[in-house]
């Protein structure tokens, strides 16, 4: 089945917004992955920012800058109604009122933290991206997409770690959540570098039959 280029960019920006989405909803349980206390997130933030790198590539920046608003909007939308599910008390024969607002409740601060994270580090991450590519003349496609990713990344990991969980208790305190944002970068950074041949898998699908891609718009 041929997939026309209109449908690859729809699937593309399908998949860029319910990995972002599930990262937020999902994100606050807490799992250990070889010793590393991390987000179940992190399996879904690495799909987003391979992506942008596919968008950017094959598209180029300004493209990819429109997933980024599109999935900030859609986020939004999500979060407003987060907020509206949590304060709608629930009916006398829903018995897990009380877990549901306790799980949703705290998604509202994931979110808003995730949000902020997302943006700036995604931002930042295209700008990376198109600046490594001018710089090595559209070559070396793993280069650009793992030092783009790896420091936006860490931006993406601090942000979202003070914000989400800054003074939630007294232990967290400065230090103690960049003792928890480096191993947590470092994991995702494993992650981003494990996805650099989906990066070409995808690129090489977006523009199998495309006959006139504007890479520089």
């Amino acid at each position: 089945m041929k997939i026309k280029q209109e449908n690859k960019i729809s699937i593309l920006l399908g998949v860029f917004i319910a990995a972002l989405i599930s990262a937020n909803l999902l994100g606050s349980k807490i799992t250990e992955i070889f010793g590393v206390r991390t987000s179940v997130g992190i399996f879904a933030l690495p799909i987003a920012f391979l992506v942008t790198d596919i968008v950017a590539e094959v598209y180029g920046k300004k493209k990819a800058q429109s997933f980024i608003i599109t999935a900030f909007v859609a986020n939004i939308l999500v979060l407003l109604l987060t907020i509206l599910a949590v304060k709608m008390p629930a009916h006398s024969i829903y018995e897990y009122g009380e877990a549901y607002n306790a799980i949703f409740s705290n998604s509202v601060r994931i979110i808003l933290a995730s949000m902020a994270a997302f943006l700036i580090s995604q931002f930042h991450d295209i700008w990376a991206f198109d600046f490594w590519k001018s710089k090595t003349k559209n070559k070396f496609l793993w280069l650009r997409n793992n030092l783009s990713t790896i420091v936006s990344q860490f931006i993406d990991t601090t942000i979202f770690m003070f914000i989400a969980f800054y003074h939630v208790s007294p232990k967290f305190t400065v230090a103690f959540i960049f003792s928890l944002v480096f191993p947590y970068w470092i994991l995702k950074v494993v992650f981003a570098m494990l996805d650099t041949p989906f990066v070409y898998l995808g690129v090489r699908w977006v523009k199998n039959n495309k006959s006139d891609i504007d890479a520089k718009q």
